[in-house]
């Protein structure tokens, strides 16, 4: 904001904004200063007066590189946020300095990369982008006013997927599983199905966490920081039977993320399944578990969804089951009616 006063005769404008030096000059008439006051505060807001302040000196891609290396290693999907800050650290926005960035120069990058990639992918670059403005305006000193991506459009949310494992499809994978040397991506696949498991989890799982007696599963590190027990079903129990060799301790599914993540790549390509992509299984999962009549939250026990709102997006009933079921339950209903 601008203040004007009188000193000896003359007028002196000063115009204060954060994370600016004050500008002053003085001036022989009000009206001159109030008028160059006003010029002032214009071009300060347009980000096109440049103030010398010692704190508007960082560029995002130092803000970025920060942000891996202090916050990144705390999330459990750091490889996949490392992933998308290298790639924003290849971008010539990375070379702004984060004070004078703009909702413009935002939007540009936005429109700019809506024209090689999707809609949620922009969407997780702006995410990030902000977050990372939003900590160094709150924990890290850099003085902003605002942060630039608040004030950018954003592209929609993704559309859920849809796509269910069909019986051609899992006859399609089961004959691929067949031309694989290691047997533990095919017992991954049924444990997957059997479970709505995400494959990180399926991965880390141990013989110590298995309560053979009641048939639960101890789930000690999730995606939302939460340890969970499941119960397991006689699918899942035939899984863990067929691998289990006396062991009390050790992973029960012994490979490597990246390991199974290539063996999948193969069975999808053999299988000709290209469009099916190992979370769908979760999927899949949880929406057969609602399709055997559990209640929500039946299902949110097993599949670690804290929101309902959440767990229905993953949520994708097959008509035809509802309606086989549909036709069980009213013949039930007239027979008991005859009776």
């Amino acid at each position: 904001m601008a203040t004007i006063r009188n000193r000896n005769g003359r007028w002196q404008a000063q115009v204060r904004k954060l994370g600016h030096k004050p500008i002053t000059k003085t001036f022989d008439a009000k009206k001159d200063a109030s008028a160059w006051a006003r010029e002032i505060e214009h071009q300060l807001d347009k980000g096109q007066l440049a103030t010398g302040h010692a704190q508007s000196r960082h560029q995002l891609s130092t803000l970025l590189q920060r942000y891996e290396r202090s916050i990144t290693p705390g999330k459990k999907s750091q490889h996949v946020e490392r992933y998308r800050i290298a790639k924003l650290l290849r971008h010539s926005l990375a070379r702004q300095f984060v004070e004078r960035l703009t909702p413009q120069q935002i939007a540009d990058y936005r429109d700019e990369r809506l024209l090689d990639v999707s809609g949620e992918t922009v969407r997780q670059d702006l995410v990030l982008i902000r977050q990372v403005i939003e900590v160094a305006r709150r924990e890290w000193g850099v003085v902003m006013s605002s942060n630039p991506v608040d004030g950018v459009r954003k592209p929609q949310p993704a559309v859920a997927r849809q796509r269910r494992l069909s019986y051609g499809d899992l006859r399609a994978i089961t004959a691929a599983f067949a031309t694989l040397r290691n047997p533990l991506i095919k017992e991954v696949f049924r444990f997957a199905l059997a479970t709505g498991m995400r494959r990180g989890e399926i991965l880390r799982v141990e013989w110590q966490h298995i309560d053979w007696d009641d048939h639960v599963l101890l789930i000690p590190e999730t995606k939302n920081g939460r340890p969970r027990n499941i119960p397991l079903t006689r699918p899942a129990i035939a899984t863990l039977t067929r691998l289990y060799q006396g062991v009390t301790t050790g992973l029960v599914f012994p490979i490597t993320p990246n390991a199974f993540r290539l063996a999948w790549q193969r069975v999808k390509k053999k299988a000709g399944v290209a469009d099916f992509r190992f979370h769908d299984l979760r999927h899949e999962a949880v929406s057969s578990f609602f399709e055997k009549g559990l209640s929500l939250p039946e299902v949110a026990l097993i599949s670690g969804h804290r929101d309902p709102r959440q767990l229905m997006r993953y949520t994708h009933l097959e008509a035809r089951n509802i309606a086989r079921k549909l036709s069980r339950s009213q013949s039930r209903t007239e027979n008991d009616n005859v009776q």
